[in-house]
């Protein structure tokens, strides 16, 4: 296994060390996790504080292994699927559990999972047809701010949330915007084959 697999391995295991940290009830299992006292309304649970520091270094392990794959021509098919899943693990399972934690409005979560599968299915379709899909402009773009919104919301949006500024909500947002457009972008561009697909799956079920 080359190096930029071992940090897309790497960073699948700090997920679920994340998704572990976030989910498990500390309380009920009589273990009291520590809380920093900012102000009267602002307390912050350590556990969201270790959970920001992982999730950034995993982010950043996703920055590298693209890179180093790239470099040194290491760009494998097992990295492709591999680095999809890790991302998705990441970055879907927090969605969730801080929408169900009510850190995050739900629908935010909704839209950007759900946008996640529809994607996801789209590029099985294109790859049946031998279309190998690579990331644009925009979905980049929706990638970075999601991280950078999740990254604020882990760390209770400090030190914005002192100056009264909803920076977190705000990028998470735009985050949202972002699926879309770029989920939009992705059936644009792979329209033809969606279409052939579906006309191919008339066919199979006449023909039974």
């Amino acid at each position: 296994m080359n190096l930029p697999n071992k940090l897309t391995m790497f960073r699948i295991i700090l997920a679920l060390v994340v998704i572990f940290i976030l989910h498990f009830p500390f309380d009920a299992v009589g273990i009291e996790m520590p809380s920093i006292f900012v102000n009267e309304l602002l307390v912050i649970n350590i556990k969201y504080l270790i959970a920001g520091v992982l999730f950034i270094v995993a982010s950043v392990t996703d920055f590298f292994d693209g890179k180093i794959a790239r470099k040194r021509g290491e760009v494998t098919e097992f990295g492709r699927v591999a680095d999809d899943i890790a991302d998705k693990l990441l970055s879907n399972s927090v969605l969730i559990i801080l929408a169900c934690t009510g850190f995050i409005n739900s629908l935010i979560a909704i839209v950007i999972v759900s946008r996640d599968f529809i994607v996801e299915a789209i590029k099985m379709m294109a790859a049946s047809h031998g279309q190998v899909h690579s990331s644009t402009k925009l979905d980049k773009a929706r990638s970075y701010v999601l991280t950078l919104g999740l990254t604020l919301t882990l760390f209770y949006n400090l030190p914005f949330e002192l100056m009264n500024l909803k920076v977190s909500n705000f990028l998470l947002v735009v985050a949202s915007v972002l699926a879309i457009a770029s989920g939009v972008e992705y059936f644009n561009t792979y329209k033809k084959i969606i279409k052939k697909s579906l006309k191919s799956d008339v066919v199979e079920k006449l023909d039974i």
